[in-house]
């Protein structure tokens, strides 16, 4: 730890998003970690939005991610199946599809260290 820490302010709202079809994020970068608000829009899914501009047959980042709004149905290559809603912390290990559920797009808050394939 340095000997003399800094606190670290970004604001999310003043950043421009990042768009991929029907899933836009903004990353605030702060020393050592990444803040990202992903929205996954009404019908968007990442095999249909990012699949293509990724390069992968599925998401293979990790994710820790607080939800905010809506609903994301994910399903892991094994073929497990869960639903985040808002309020619920979510961890997903690489090799994942996910979508927005319902008529109301997903947002989400993630925390990440390192590479992301789809950043600006």
């Amino acid at each position: 730890m340095p000997a003399n820490p800094v606190m670290q302010k970004a604001a999310l709202l003043d950043l421009e998003p990042d768009v991929h079809g029907l899933i836009s994020k903004k990353t605030a970068q702060l020393d050592g970690v990444a803040v990202t608000e992903v929205t996954f829009g009404v019908g968007a899914k990442w095999s249909n939005d990012l699949k293509e501009y990724a390069a992968t047959d599925l998401c293979e980042l990790p994710h820790v991610a607080l939800v905010t709004g809506g609903t994301l149905a994910v399903r892991m290559l094994d073929g497990a199946y869960e639903e985040f809603s808002a309020g619920d912390v979510m961890m997903l290990p690489p090799q994942h599809d996910a979508w927005s559920v319902g008529d109301t797009a997903c947002t989400f808050i993630e925390f990440s260290v390192g590479n992301d394939y789809y950043a600006a």
